[in-house]
């Protein structure tokens, strides 16, 4: 190829590329380097006067109990969702997987709470865990269990179980489908052959089935890490952090200082401690759960 065909080829990719990489400079790169720089001043969010105070804001947030309460609601929030999420997606991948009829209809209602915003959801459960007109505590009372009614919402043991509740029923259906795919591309010969060879149904989910779909658990386990850790909608709809503190997360205590407080200092250095602490965890996820998959 001689050099003027070259040239036209690379002004052809760049002309592909190019809106692509200004896209990805202007909305990316550029305000992470600058949300770096703000973390290390006192600005407001506002005022034209930045003041740079270098590391007072992670300073501030290592000796934070409000900051050391956040990550544990957020860690807490963010193992309960992997588990619950994971196992009951993998259990209606099993289901779908062995109805033949209706299979379709199956995944299409138990993925339609994926379809469903993260607000709209808050709201439908915020209405259902309601004490006084809930359709959870009505249940109760009806079959005679008026005593285990509760402010489910209100109760800082069950706030964030309550709220992993809906995050569980909202992204179950998503990890289903991956799941699904998963299960789907196993050869039925290799089944059918350890059955010959004698084992038994549990055998054949434990040696076979899991570590041949171990690609989908660390798909999975990745995104329900990432989701748990930047949860959002259904805390700001459904407790606002609260009762007191005890629903705010990371990323609520950002949005709380940063928006309501008027720190955008402070709330972007925990915006770059969130992103540490996302990438640390991933990682270390994802050696550990690469190291045992298996290759078909």
């Amino acid at each position: 190829m001689n050099k003027l065909g070259k040239k036209r080829i690379d002004k052809v990719l760049l002309g592909f590329v190019g809106p692509a990489l200004i896209f990805y400079l202007a909305f990316i790169v550029v305000p992470t380097v600058g949300s770096l720089y703000y973390s290390f001043t006192s600005w407001d969010g506002i005022s034209p006067n930045i003041k740079f105070i270098g590391l007072g804001n992670y300073k501030e947030i290592f000796t934070s109990a409000r900051f050391g309460n956040a990550l544990k609601n957020t860690i807490a929030l963010t193992v309960f969702i992997s588990v619950f999420e994971n196992a009951i997606a993998l259990a209606l991948a099993l289901l779908v997987d062995r109805v033949i009829k209706f299979s379709n209809l199956f995944r299409s209602l138990f993925y339609i709470p994926v379809l469903i915003s993260g607000i709209v959801s808050g709201f439908i459960w915020k209405v259902m865990y309601n004490y006084n007109f809930g359709v959870i505590n009505a249940l109760l009372d009806n079959i005679g269990l008026a005593a285990l009614k509760q402010d489910w919402l209100g109760n800082t043991n069950l706030t964030l179980i309550m709220i992993g509740v809906v995050l569980v029923w909202k992204g179950a259906g998503y990890y289903m489908i991956i799941y699904l795919a998963s299960l789907q591309s196993i050869s039925a010969d290799i089944l059918e052959a350890a059955e010959i060879d004698g084992a038994t149904a549990w055998h054949k989910f434990t040696k076979i089935t899991l570590p041949l779909i171990s690609g989908a658990f660390t798909i999975n386990f990745t995104l329900s890490l990432i989701n748990g850790l930047k949860v959002f909608d259904q805390i700001n709809v459904m407790t606002d952090g609260g009762p007191g503190f005890t629903s705010e997360t990371i990323v609520y205590l950002l949005y709380k200082v940063g928006f309501n407080e008027g720190r955008q200092g402070f709330g972007t250095a925990v915006g770059v401690v969130l992103l540490i602490l996302i990438l640390i965890l991933n990682s270390i996820q994802q050696k550990f759960l690469r190291s045992r998959e298996v290759q078909i």
